[in-house]
């Protein structure tokens, strides 16, 4: 069967390195706008998208990233754009819901042209002081939970193509 979503979602690959290209506001308006179609438990919404542009912000973010790590990487990989996904730690789907904002978002960033790849710790960077602080700062609750974020822009090289799926990766009973 053929189908453009499906191959999609087959060529859809995480990017780990960045052109400092800009990333179009139309372009960026689909994505954001993929993540909330995602389903979330009872219809709740419970997640909050947060696209960052800045760049003094995006070095912030990646620094408290990476002290999660005790590293000093980038972990946005040099992305024009972090979209964080946080989401109301009261939800019991909010690990769910957050997770299916940001899969949207990934294939819809592969739809538009852009590349993106997720990047983890939010949870524990928004548990940190200066995480709740940055939660405040913007005007949000420090009572959400960090879910994950993703690196997006255009890539620096072409993607490889995907690794042959494992064989025992579907049961059927």
């Amino acid at each position: 069967m053929e189908n453009q979503f499906l191959e999609m979602i087959r060529t859809r690959r995480s990017v780990r390195a960045y052109r400092t290209d800009a990333v179009p506001e139309e372009l960026l308006d689909a994505v954001l706008e993929a993540g909330t179609f995602a389903p979330t438990g009872g219809g709740r919404q419970s997640p909050v998208i947060v696209a960052v542009r800045e760049k003094n912000l995006r070095e912030k973010l990646a620094r408290l990233n990476a002290s999660v790590m005790g590293a000093e990487t980038d972990p946005y990989y040099g992305a024009p754009v972090v979209v964080l996904v946080l989401a109301k730690a009261a939800a019991s789907t909010c690990v769910e819901d957050g997770s299916c904002v940001l899969e949207n978002m990934m294939l819809a960033a592969h739809a538009v042209g852009l590349s993106s790849v997720w990047v983890h710790r939010e949870k524990e960077m928004f548990e940190s002081e200066e995480g709740k602080a940055l939660l405040r700062e913007w005007g949000l609750p420090d009572t959400l939970r960090g879910i994950g974020a993703i690196a997006l822009g255009y890539a620096k090289e072409e993607p490889e193509q995907a690794a042959l799926r494992k064989e025992d990766y579907i049961l059927r009973k």
